[in-house]
This record gives C-alpha cells, structure tokens and sequence, in this order.
C-alpha cells in the first residue's frame, strides 16, 4: 500500500491517491459500511456505478459468520463478496467492547462471548491483524481499546496504555507473518495504527506520537462518534490530525455528517466510513444539499418533484418523492433501496466535489459556501 499527496489547500486539506492491492483510491474517500459483508440495499454493480472505491467490514462479525476458515476456503473477501474494489476491515474492536456484559479485557487480549449463540471466543492482537490478513483486507485495523464516553480520566489512561500495547504486538505479528511467506489473498495489504484519547488533548498527542513511533501505513482516529457531541468530535480530531505523519493516510473512523466530513477534510483527513447513508435511506430520510428531508412525511404525498433538483442520481432521475413516499408507506423494498442509492450518490459526489476543489485551487470558496448552506438550514430549523 502506497499513499501519496497531490495537492493541498493553503490549510491542511490535501487531495491524494492511496494505491492498494485492488486500485487506485483518490483521496478524500468515503467508504460505504457493508459491516457483515453486504452493504445494505444495494448491489456491488450498484456501488461501482456510484463511484465507490473502497467499503468496509468488520472483523468481528466476519468472524462469527461465515467465519475465518470459510473465508480462507473460499479465497477471501474479495472472490466471497464479489466486490472488486479495495476493502478496508475494523479490527472488532469497538463492536468487542460494546458488548460490555458479554466480554472480559486485559492486556492480553479480549475474551468475549458471541452475540449470535453465546459461545465463547478470544481476540487479541495478534489474531486481529492475522484475521484480517487470511480476509485479503487491503486496509487492516489494528486492535485498539475504544473507551465509553464519557470515560474518567483513569479509563482513558489504560485506554491509551493498551492501545499503544496491542498496537505494538499486531506490528509484529504483521512483520512476522509476512516474513513467513504465507500465502494471503491481498500481500500488498497495509496497516493502521488507531488514536485514542477520547477528549483529552494530551492523551491523544501521546498516543499518536508512540503509534508514529512504531511505525505504520496508515493512522485512523478512534473515539469520535460514540456519543460526543459533534464539535467535541471535531475539537478531538483536530487535536489529533497535527502529531500524525502527513505522509501516512488519515482515517477517522464512524463519522459522519455530511458537515463533519468537509469540516474534517479541511483539518486534513483523507478517509470516512459512517452507517448513516444506509441506515437513515431505511428510515425513509433523504440527504440533500440543505440537509436532511423525511419522505415519509405527510406534506410529500402528492409533490411530483424529485428528492432533490440538483442531484444526478438515477433514484433523483427518475422518480418523484411522492412515488419515494408511497413505496415507503407501502413497504416495499424498492423504496428502501432507491433512498439508499440516493444517500450513498450524495455522499460519494461530496468526497468528488471536495477532491475537484482542492485539485482547482478553491477550497476556500468550497468551504465558505458549505458553512453558509449548513448556517442557513439550522437557522431555518
């Protein structure tokens, strides 16, 4: 895995490309979330047609279902999904320890029961980074403790401490198994190492400098998104992103908002994964430039417009919100799927609308118009 800059705003903004084992990924990058191998409502020709470049899944599920060995069998994620672009897979670590009362963690490792059938299993950093490699992952996660928030000062301390241990052990067992010369379904697969901290500046700018220390592909920004309010979130990254390697990627992870996410690429961040294009479509709510709408709403029901005029995408082409409404009071899938089509196009066009500002030199005028549009929706309620 190779990442290099290509341009960048008179801030930290900067558009780039990160070469993995399955293409070229143009940076900055949304990754849609297919958490147990599917990203929901949509096909994989769907995703391509969209633009997308990379998804994500997550470890711990994979783990339990299929699981690891039929993976392997099978020639890994890729050939299972039939997805042909670069996968990105969570480690499990925030999935493990929100399952609080169904799992045990020390320093070695987690031990934890499964949400499905209760049987017992144990992940610990090692197995983490080795899962994650016999998937054929281009982007792994290392294990990191993600702490509650909000978390005492003691609980983001041994958070911090652990993460940096675990951090150090995946490394080398990545450096060991790839000495080994075993034979994984992606070898030109890289590693991140995740920042925790929670909202404690010092703490975060400990925990980057041991993880840039030990040294990585990669560097994802961990517990944000869990809870914080959102400028808190944003403060938190913004404290981070300045002790990482601008020559590494920057991922944080679980966010966001559509605002979030121009207000995260202008501290610098190059990568995003969040649930809620998908999750909201399925609630019936739509993305537009002036924020969210619900097309379950009454006031829709005869409105011959599309979700939105200014949009391209193929729901926005051809169909009216009344129709949109009807499928949804009817429950048919169809609804469900088309709002989700719209959400993902509407995420994805923003990371090109950010990457063409940036490549044009107007990432100012970007930015201010953004903030302006955002201003204007909250004030309008």
């Amino acid at each position: 895995m190779k990442f290099r800059v290509i341009g960048s705003a008179a801030d930290q903004a900067r558009v780039g490309e990160l070469n993995t084992g399955h293409g070229l990924v143009r940076t900055p990058a949304f990754m849609p979330v297919g958490t147990r191998g599917t990203v929901k409502g949509v096909f994989p020709r769907d995703l391509l047609d969209l633009g997308a470049q990379v998804i994500l899944c997550n470890t711990y599920h994979l783990l339990l279902r299929p699981g690891i060995d039929l993976l392997r069998d099978l020639g890994g994620l890729h050939r299972f999904l039939g997805w042909p672009g670069a996968i990105l897979t969570d480690s499990g670590g925030y999935q493990v320890f929100s399952l609080s009362s169904l799992r045990r963690v020390d320093d070695h490792g987690v031990v934890f029961r499964s949400h499905l059938d209760g049987s017992p299993l144990f992940l610990s950093p090692e197995l983490a980074v080795e899962f994650q490699l016999i998937a054929g992952s281009d982007l792994i996660m290392s294990l990191d403790e993600c702490p509650p928030w909000p978390a005492s000062p003691s609980e983001l301390d041994q958070a911090v401490r652990r993460t940096v241990l675990w951090a150090a052990r995946g490394k080398e067992a990545w450096e060991r198994l790839q000495d080994s010369h075993a034979s994984f379904p992606t070898p030109e697969a890289g590693l991140f190492g995740i920042v925790q901290g929670g909202g404690d500046a010092r703490l975060r700018a400990l925990c980057a400098e041991e993880l840039g220390a030990i040294g990585f592909d990669g560097f994802a920004i961990g517990g944000v998104s869990v809870g914080e309010p959102p400028e808190e979130g944003l403060r938190a990254v913004a404290e981070t992103v300045v002790h990482l390697d601008p020559a590494r990627p920057r991922y944080v992870m679980g966010v966001g908002e559509p605002w979030q996410m121009v207000e995260m690429v202008n501290l610098g961040v190059d990568l995003f994964d969040c649930v809620l294009p998908t999750r909201l479509a399925r609630h019936g709510v739509a993305y537009t430039g002036m924020g969210r709408i619900s097309l379950r709403n009454s006031s829709f029901r005869l409105d011959p417009a599309p979700i939105s005029s200014e949009c391209g995408c193929y729901t926005c082409r051809n169909f009216s919100r009344a129709y949109l409404r009807h499928l949804l009071k009817s429950e048919e899938i169809l609804g469900l799927m088309l709002l989700t089509l719209h959400n993902l196009y509407f995420y994805l066009c923003l990371m090109k609308e950010m990457r063409t500002a940036l490549e044009r030199g107007c990432w100012e005028a970007f930015l201010a118009e953004k903030r302006k549009r955002r201003e204007e929706f909250e004030e309008g309620g």
